[in-house]
């Protein structure tokens, strides 16, 4: 509902700006004082343009938008995607759009962003030339490629990006992910010239490449040739070289889409941009302009984090604050094609008598500056290429007086503790969201936050670019013990220990009973936190089944009678059917033992069939008759691997690249019965088309034409994340070594109950520590995780079997201890759609007309 005293904001443009520019309105409009409409020409909601590369690694678009849909499904928020506003009437305040439309406006923010542009050199618009800008730019350019290879079959295709900065680099990135032999091609006499100097461009360039990209530096474009049908061919540069080329990607900065204001009367900088105040307001109040659209100070800032301090500040001035528009970060990390480069504050060095240390490692690729005071005091920038893993530390710390030895900062780590957690409360940790180190210890010490989750939700520091969580988390600790607040790392009363340590301990000791590990390691009696992760550690190291000596009592209920129990007091019994390749006798027999015993039968989401309603004393004749099938426990009741779903894959389908369900079934026949903190699940799809579903898995693997993709911790449930690459064209050998190195790293080290994404965000270090751990074996461990796989696939034991052969684990399988064959009386059933239900399930019932 709205209302006739609200005022009507109209937001021209639905990039990221804008959407932190909603955001913060209705954040703070307690009172409901503004309705907004964001109108944006891209038929999507506004998107996070910062990660497009990730488009090319197979990633949904989807997963690109910004927030959920919460901000959408507000009364006092309108999307109009696909439209754009074409003029502006100050007069009447009113936007007209390209359909036609009028739209009044009491308040209007010109948040249009900027466009790609092209040099003026000839043969620009030929066919093949692309720009990298947005998601339409980069779908159409992977069309093109994936065109072009289905024609060229025969020889490598070749592209060239005209541009060495952030875009270009980016852009090569996305050609080698397409498998195209990419040049970058720079005017300036280094790549990234606007971020690093002489020395780090140097080392850049050699790293990449070392990754295949060829650089070609100190050369102008002249022309892009093409053939007779007007396609691209080639490039020719100012000293009269040239260049084979399939496609040709522009990369040469953006340019201010400030033509609506233009046009409207509005002043504009004298290299573009709606000219604004402090207050992002223009030269008419009425009308406001934030991003990159934006002439502030006198220039245009290319980068989010000003943009979103431009929309924080528009935001505050309609709700009747006083926010001015403080100046801007120009700090930048990033990693491309896989190399990290930071630089930030004073990175050339131009304030008057400053100094600079320097550190450069040649062999490693690495090289690291920084810029000091005359007096060598005072932090004024720096320069990261090969390693910034010390910018958290060190960016926060500009314009404050370091308190060590600058080289600690850059020689490689030591054993100490890293240098920068006693930042002072005004130093900025999180520039995107323009959060201090005193705001972040304020959350724990005012707010009562207690977890690096809790902060970042109050402040919103690293919810966007991310590259300030280790600080984070370092002074979210830091603070807490300040505070005197004990954050128990324990997992219950009676254990002090984690489940990682836990876990270490047993392997260590080699105990086997719970009574010998609580007695050891703990206190008291235990209680169901702890018994059932003392039970998934046993079982995680080979130990025995999981009903054998006292571990049947330690199991969760599900665990406890191998089956998951239903709201009716029966159970549901799920056979394994390894990469959801089942036979039409294996099917058969599934549907005799389900009308035998009049089971529900129901498709998982898993590729598997779910038997309900069995009656605890009907499971053993179940599972004889499945055994005796050749089936097996599929562990849908388990803390451990429940499925690996596949896509017919390269056999039967014609876009398949490689066998999928060959793939799926040997990781399922492989990982089967393998204990976790918590349940496990893969996919594994025979193309980049992604029908199996696998990046929302735990370990997701995606065929390609080498070989296949490995991404990691991705869940579905309630939280859903995708999961994140882990590794590129592994072959066969190469991917099942990765996955048992991650499975087994993760069952030693993950929280009790903790999934792999929620372990994975934890991780110090990353998805970048993983990748050394798994392929660089950088903790030394790689032999051992090795062999723990080995192990649990050398033991593995069907756990229906092993019970069915022990008349002492079978007793525990009856519905009454004084009567074995005599089944519950409570249960009623009806029937519904052809198959029995429990009349317990209450609620309407859906129709279903022949």
């Amino acid at each position: 509902m709205t209302s006739q005293s609200q005022q009507h904001v109209v937001v021209a443009g639905a990039g990221m700006v804008a959407f932190r520019f909603v955001e913060a309105l209705r954040a703070r409009d307690d009172g409901d004082r503004f309705r907004v409409t964001v109108i944006g020409d891209e038929p999507r909601p506004p998107y996070d343009r910062v990660a497009l590369t990730t488009y090319f690694t197979g990633r949904d678009p989807e997963d690109l938008h910004l927030g959920g849909d919460e901000i959408w499904r507000d009364p006092h928020v309108t999307l109009r995607k696909g439209t754009t506003v074409v003029a502006v009437d100050r007069d009447t305040q009113r936007v007209s759009t390209d359909r036609g439309e009028g739209v009044d406006y009491d308040h209007l923010v010109l948040a249009t962003g900027s466009y790609a542009a092209r040099p003026p050199v000839e043969g620009r618009d030929l066919r093949g030339c692309f720009v990298y800008r947005t998601i339409d730019d980069v779908a159409e350019l992977r069309g093109y490629v994936e065109t072009l290879r289905s024609a060229h079959s025969d020889r490598p295709l070749h592209g060239v990006v005209v541009g060495g900065g952030l875009l270009g680099l980016e852009a090569a990135g996305a050609l080698q992910a397409l498998g195209v032999k990419s040049t970058v091609v720079e005017f300036a006499p280094r790549l990234m010239p606007l971020q690093v100097d002489d020395g780090g461009g140097a080392v850049l360039r050699s790293l990449i490449e070392d990754l295949g990209v060829s650089v070609l530096t100190d050369t102008a474009t002249s022309q892009v040739l093409g053939e007779r049908r007007g396609v691209v061919e080639g490039m020719r540069f100012a000293d009269g070289s040239s260049l084979p080329a399939d496609v040709v990607v522009f990369a040469t900065g953006v340019r201010p889409r400030d033509e609506l204001a233009c046009s409207a009367g509005l002043s504009v900088g004298e290299r573009g941009g709606v000219v604004v105040d402090a207050s992002c307001v223009t030269e008419d109040p009425a009308i406001s302009a934030i991003g990159e659209v934006a002439c502030i100070e006198g220039r245009v800032w290319g980068l989010v984090a000003p943009g979103y301090t431009m929309a924080e500040v528009a935001a505050d001035r309609l709700l009747g604050g006083d926010a001015s528009f403080p100046g801007a970060d120009s700090s930048t990390k990033l990693k491309l094609l896989g190399v990290d480069v930071a630089s930030f504050g004073d990175a050339f060095g131009s304030a008057p008598g400053c100094l600079e240390v320097s550190y450069a490692d040649a062999v490693a690729g690495v090289y690291k500056k920084l810029v000091l005071s005359d007096d060598a005091r005072t932090l004024l920038g720096g320069i990261l290429v090969g390693d910034a893993s010390s910018y958290a530390a060190l960016r926060p710390m500009v314009g404050q007086q370091l308190r060590t030895d600058p080289s600690a900062y850059l020689v490689p780590a030591t054993d100490g503790p890293p240098p920068g957690d006693d930042l002072p409360d005004d130093a900025t940790v999180c520039s995107c969201n323009n959060v201090s180190a005193g705001a972040i210890r304020g959350a724990v010490t005012d707010q009562g936050c207690c977890s690096v989750a809790e902060v970042k939700a109050c402040t919103r520091a690293g919810t966007s670019c991310g590259s300030c969580l280790p600080l984070v988390k370092r002074l979210t600790d830091g603070a807490l013990e300040d505070a005197g607040i004990s954050v128990a790392k324990g997992m219950c009363e009676h254990f002090e220990l984690t489940r990682a340590e836990l876990f270490h301990a047993v392997q260590v000791t080699g105990l086997r009973t719970f009574s010998e590990i609580i007695e050891r390691h703990g206190r008291g009696r235990g209680c169901d936190i702890c018994k059932p992760v003392v039970a998934s550690i046993l079982a995680s190291l080979g130990t025995g089944h999981i009903l054998g000596d006292d571990r049947g009592t330690l199991q969760d209920t599900n665990d406890h009678m191998l089956a998951n129990l239903q709201k009716d007091g029966t159970y549901s019994v799920v056979p394994r059917i390894p990469g959801g390749e089942v036979t039409p006798d294996g099917l058969i027999e599934i549907g005799r033992i389900a009308k035998e015993f009049d089971l529900y039968t129901k498709i998982t989401g898993g590729q598997r069939i779910d038997l309900f309603g069995a009656r605890v004393e009907q499971l053993p004749a179940i599972w004889r008759q499945l055994v005796d099938a050749g089936f097996e426990s599929g562990h849908a009741y388990g803390k451990s691997l429940r499925t690996v779903k596949s896509c017919v894959g390269s056999s039967w389908c014609r876009y398949g690249v490689q066998d999928s369900v060959g793939m799926a079934v040997l990781l399922e026949l492989r990982y089967r019965g393998l204990r976790s903190p918590h349940k496990l699940k893969l996919g594994v799809s025979g193309c980049a088309r992604e029908c199996a579903e696998a990046r929302g898995k735990d370990a997701g693997v995606i065929a390609t034409d080498n070989g296949w993709n490995l991404y990691v911790g991705g869940n579905g449930g309630f939280t859903p994340r995708h999961a994140t690459l882990l590794a590129e064209d592994l072959d066969d050998d190469g991917l099942i070594r990765a996955i048992d190195r991650f499975f087994i790293y993760y069952i030693r080290t993950a929280d009790r109950l903790q999934r792999t994404a929620a372990w994975l965000e934890e991780l110090p270090g990353g998805i970048e520590h993983l990748r050394e751990v798994v392929f660089d074996d950088s903790l030394g461990i790689a032999a051992e995780l090795d062999a723990a796989m080995e192990r649990h696939v050398a033991s593995y034991r069907d756990e229906w079997s092993d019970v069915l052969d022990d008349p002492v684990k079978l007793a525990r399988f009856t519905s009454f201890v004084n009567a074995a064959e005599v089944p519950d009386p409570d249960l009623r059933y009806e029937t519904t759609r052809g198959q029995r239900r429990p009349v317990l399930i209450s609620g309407d019932r859906l129709e279903v007309r022949s």
